[in-house]
């Protein structure tokens, strides 16, 4: 399951960041803000228009990703966090 998938408020843990390129800048940082292997992730809340930008919180952190982005974190429902 992609991250722009996953329902509003519910946990997720990230399996991996897509890379769509060798040295790919924007799954570099993606990792570097946190979103690794095991991580739980959820979509907090969504823009108005086209639900751009995703707001996403990791850890205890959140961040507002592009669904373009976003789409690149797969993620797996954590049923034991729901």
């Amino acid at each position: 399951m992609r991250l722009t998938d996953l329902p509003r408020r519910i946990a997720a843990a990230v399996e991996r960041v897509e890379d769509h390129a060798p040295n790919d800048a924007i799954a570099r940082r993606l990792r570097e803000l946190g979103f690794v292997a095991g991580e739980l992730v959820e979509v907090v809340a969504s823009g108005p228009l086209g639900a751009e930008p995703l707001l996403v919180q990791v850890g205890f952190t959140r961040f507002a990703l592009r669904r373009a982005e976003a789409h690149r974190i797969v993620v797996r429902r954590d049923e034991a966090a729901a």
